[in-house]
């Protein structure tokens, strides 16, 4: 069974601020002349690489609920300019939008089983994701969501 990683969405207050900084990076990196693929740079490297990446994803706390999720495609180790070691996770730049589920602050990622994932919004619901993103974001501030 797959593990994933869940993580903050620092600097994010909806999914879709999240998109529109995807989107915006991988039309940096196509300018570039880069490669347009998504990742996230992060300073620990998981142990648990294959597990993660048998059909494993990187869920985003943005805040105080797990609201969507990224397919990890791979993981790769570096070293960057500093010497020091580091890692890319690298991600199919679609979002998923998920049941939301609360999530207390903490640092760096966390492995989330996936029985203890939220499952991907409309999983026999209709869910928040019919509900335009600023009733959805009001609602949540007032801990009716």
């Amino acid at each position: 069974m797959a593990l994933n990683l869940v993580k903050l969405c620092v600097g994010c207050s909806a999914i879709e601020e999240l998109a529109a900084w995807i989107d915006f990076r991988l039309d940096e990196r196509r300018r570039a002349g880069l490669s347009a693929e998504q990742f996230h740079t992060t300073r620990m490297v998981p142990k648990r690489v294959e597990e993660l990446l048998d059909g494993g994803s990187l869920y985003w706390v943005i805040k105080g609920n797990v609201q969507c999720r990224q397919q990890l495609t791979d993981i790769r180790t570096f070293t960057d300019d500093e010497g020091i070691s580091r890692c890319h996770l690298v991600l199919d730049p679609r979002i998923i939008p998920t049941e939301w589920q609360p999530r207390r602050a903490f640092q760096g990622w966390r492995y989330l089983t996936s029985e203890d994932a939220p499952f991907d919004e409309g999983h026999g619901k209709i869910g928040r994701a019919k509900l335009p993103p600023e009733l959805r974001n009001e609602l949540a501030a007032l801990g009716l969501l």
